[in-house]
């Protein structure tokens, strides 16, 4: 650090202006970023709707001492993403199944909080027909048209212009889920006159706002620099305390050297 300030006198200063310039370069790409970004960003708000079940149909098959239900259903295709089915207080040794001709994405994860690693885009699986077993007071089968998550919530296209991105994300949104008819099915053992309570629902999407992607210039530019000085400051710093201890070294070395002379020259 010594040899390179004893050639270039003026290295902090050009240090000092190299970073100043990078501050620049980083605030001009922000901006940059900022006014001329071609992302947008499209929200859709997620209508959830009970859906009208036909009455039960019920059928004893007296070999095997078992009750099956059954009841049908049409949902609403348009924008359609999630169909969930729910039974309560179900008996013993129960099943319950939803099916459809067209099939769902379905996973026992699915629609759980609190599950680790778990991406329905991966894990779930599409049948025709999905069924599970009676877990207790509530049985749910959680289930999705598409896994696909841009087409509820919230999602980004890149365009032009205002007009082309609202087309765009029209064009994700906007889908036909046919056949929408499904059939509700619940095996109970033994000779059930008592209906189970069964409820199905439907979750259809409809794009609310698009916006354009923006970013905070002012903040970025604050962490532009931050990054800079950070950077700047883990090479200046040590550079610079080797090169003072090296100084203050020399000076006791001249300052001993300086009293020998002196008493070299009184005797």
């Amino acid at each position: 650090m010594r040899k390179a300030l004893a050639q270039n006198p003026n290295l902090l200063r050009t240090l000092i202006g190299l970073g100043l310039t990078l501050i620049v370069l980083l605030a001009y790409a922000v901006y940059g970023a900022t006014i001329n970004t071609e992302v947008y960003i499209y929200n859709s708000d997620s209508g959830d709707s009970e859906v009208t079940l036909t009455e039960p149909v019920r059928y004893y098959d007296d070999e095997n001492n078992q009750t099956t239900w059954t009841w049908d259903a049409s949902l609403n295709g348009t924008n359609l993403t999630w169909i969930n089915l729910t039974s309560n207080f179900l008996s013993d040794g129960s099943t319950i199944a939803i099916s459809n001709g067209e099939g769902f994405y379905s996973h026992p994860d699915l629609g759980n909080a609190e599950a680790e690693d778990f991406s329905c885009s991966d894990s779930c699986k599409k049948r025709l027909e999905h069924k599970v077993n009676s877990t207790g007071e509530s049985t749910i089968i959680t289930s999705l048209t598409n896994p696909d998550p841009a087409l509820r919530g919230k999602g980004s296209v890149f365009a032009d212009s205002l007009e082309e991105a609202a087309k765009k994300a029209d064009k994700i949104v906007a889908t036909k889920f046919e056949p929408t008819n499904v059939r509700i099915t619940v095996t109970e053992s033994g000779n059930r006159t008592v209906s189970p309570s069964v409820e199905l629902t439907q979750v259809n999407e409809e794009i609310t706002s698009i916006e354009k992607f923006e970013v905070d210039a002012a903040t970025e530019f604050f962490w532009a620099l931050a990054a800079v000085i950070g950077c700047f400051s883990m090479v200046l710093v040590p550079s610079f305390t080797v090169y003072f201890a090296a100084r203050a070294k020399q000076k006791k070395l001249e300052i001993r050297l300086e009293l020998a002379k002196v008493e070299i020259e009184e005797e």
